[in-house]
């Protein structure tokens, strides 16, 4: 079984960055999803797709997968940079552009 081991993007909707410090070790599908012809829901048979654990470093994720003998794949974050932008610079004398609603 082969394993992904990544650590989640901040959400967009908000601010804080909460969630995307830790690392996640998630299970690749073995089987593909399949629809229900009545209802339309989706579905799948592996029970490992609904398995997420958490770890607090990324080497604690590839102990945890190494001592187990699964397969790993590491994907590394991209680089976060964070813009600092003053309400007061909205009404700057040397704005570029006419400040609008």
């Amino acid at each position: 079984m082969s394993v992904r081991i990544y650590r989640p993007a901040k959400s967009a909707t908000q601010s804080g960055t909460a969630r995307s410090k830790v690392w996640l070790l998630v299970f690749d599908p073995a089987s593909p999803r399949s629809a229900d012809p009545l209802m339309g829901w989706t579905s799948s048979r592996d029970m490992n797709s609904q398995i997420r654990l958490r770890f607090t470093t990324k080497e604690e994720a590839i102990a945890y997968a190494e001592k187990n003998g699964l397969d790993y794949r590491v994907e590394e974050p991209k680089p976060f940079e964070r813009k600092i932008v003053s309400y007061s610079d909205n009404f700057r004398s040397t704005r570029s552009g006419p400040w609008t609603h």
